[in-house]
């Protein structure tokens, strides 16, 4: 048992599970943002109300990776802080998958209009209602094989924030 231990490669710093879960916490957020706003100002595709919702966790997650930064890779901090981002990437994936759900008539979807008009008075937001594409969250604007965006999201983050959330156990197992 001894002799396996040893004959095993000691673990670098940049390649520990807590560096790893790290570093995947801050890209995949900052990824899907990047797809995001790419889809939205190269693609010409606006955003409906939980879109916002689903990009504002992962906002949130960026902020807690960067924050994990700041702190030792093995530390309980740093540990917190991924967790956390794994957390918003997951709520972000949640909302993704209920939005696919909305999309495929499985779930309702709203029964009120939203917008994200904002204005002085109420000229200037009746001008920027008027003005301002029907985005509705239940018609799906994209899909690549035969899943939206929302459902794309809902994978990736769902996937990650579980692997996240693995090298973190196994980085307090080390």
């Amino acid at each position: 048992m001894a002799e396996a231990v040893a004959a095993q490669a000691p673990v670098s710093a940049s390649s520990a599970p807590g560096t790893r879960a790290r570093v995947l916490a801050l890209l995949v957020p900052a990824a899907l943002l990047a797809g995001a706003f790419g889809s939205q100002y190269l693609g010409h595709l606006v955003p409906c109300e939980m879109c916002w919702w689903q990009r504002y966790a992962h906002i949130a997650a960026v902020v807690l990776a960067l924050l994990a930064f700041t702190a030792p890779a093995a530390s309980s901090r740093s540990r917190a802080l991924v967790l956390l981002a794994a957390a918003a990437i997951a709520v972000s994936g949640g909302i993704g998958f209920y939005q696919a759900g909305v999309e495929l008539k499985i779930f309702e979807g709203f029964s009120t209009c939203t917008t994200t008009a904002h204005g002085n008075s109420t000229a200037e937001l009746l001008k920027q209602i008027m003005a301002a594409p029907v985005i509705r969250c239940d018609q799906v604007q994209w899909s690549f094989l035969g899943i939206s965006m929302a459902g794309w999201n809902a994978i990736v983050s769902l996937a990650s924030a579980a692997v996240i959330a693995v090298l973190v156990m196994r980085d307090r197992r080390i």
